[in-house]
């Protein structure tokens, strides 16, 4: 069986940000919503040696944030719209937001840590692998 590396991080974390195998692109890197499988079913790479811990709801509050920031200050510049609204538009977007952020960030910093040969990665890192080092 011959692999498909990714070329540049970029490429593993799009794979990773799409939940698929940062390595392989052939299987999916998800078992549950935020539970990475243990082993890829089509390359047989490990995956329960990341340690992604804290960083992905970071990167999605704050993309959220910055998305939040604008619509709250058009929301609030409406004469019309009582504040109970506001509150109900603002926490429906947020809350979806977070909700759909978090898994795509979650296999982006899975598919860093691999491609750096961060956490539990560092003996056989993607970029050496695929031989772009």
């Amino acid at each position: 069986m011959t692999l498909d590396l990714p070329q540049s991080l970029w490429a593993a974390m799009r794979r990773g940000i799409a939940g698929k195998c940062p390595r392989c692109g052939g299987a999916r890197l998800f078992a549950k919503f935020l539970k990475p499988v243990a082993q890829c079913a089509s390359c047989g790479q490990d995956w329960t040696l990341h340690s992604a811990d804290d960083f992905p709801p970071y990167v999605a509050i704050i993309v959220t944030g910055h998305v939040m920031a604008p619509i709250m200050i058009l929301l609030g510049s409406s004469p019309y719209l009582p504040t109970w609204a506001l509150v109900a538009i603002a926490l429906a977007i947020a809350v979806t937001m977070l909700m759909s952020l978090l898994q795509p960030a979650k296999g982006g910093i899975i598919a860093l840590q691999w491609w750096m040969g961060m956490a539990g990665f560092a003996q056989n890192p993607g970029k050496v692998e695929a031989g772009v080092e």
